[in-house]
């Protein structure tokens, strides 16, 4: 356990993971979807997630040169845990809390 909450413990990891669930993000869309990071906290993150294996890095070349992000299979993987994660906030937080993403409802 102290393995996975030193990653996914840290703020904003999840809200990035959760951006991707759905399929491969762009740099500005990934801001966009996790309000309030800046851009070099969302790009440490991402250098994290990808160095544990959980997110893969592609170059799209351009003009424009754009930066898209993905989820590996060790990414995905993870889908279920965010669900019952969900499931748990749903049943034991009070409803002012941050509402959790569609995507981890059944």
């Amino acid at each position: 356990m102290t393995r996975v909450f030193h990653l996914l413990g840290k703020r904003w990891t999840g809200l990035i993971l959760a951006a991707l669930m759905s399929g491969p993000g762009h740099f500005a869309e990934l801001r966009r979807a996790v309000p309030g990071i800046s851009e070099r906290m969302l790009s440490d993150r991402l250098t994290e997630l990808a160095s544990f294996g959980l997110v893969t890095r592609s170059v799209e070349e351009g003009p424009p040169l754009r930066v898209s992000y993905s989820l590996t299979d060790s990414g995905h993987a993870l889908k279920p845990a965010m669900v019952e994660l969900t499931r748990w906030a749903d049943g034991h937080l009070p409803e002012s809390a941050a509402t959790c993403p569609e995507a981890f409802r059944d």
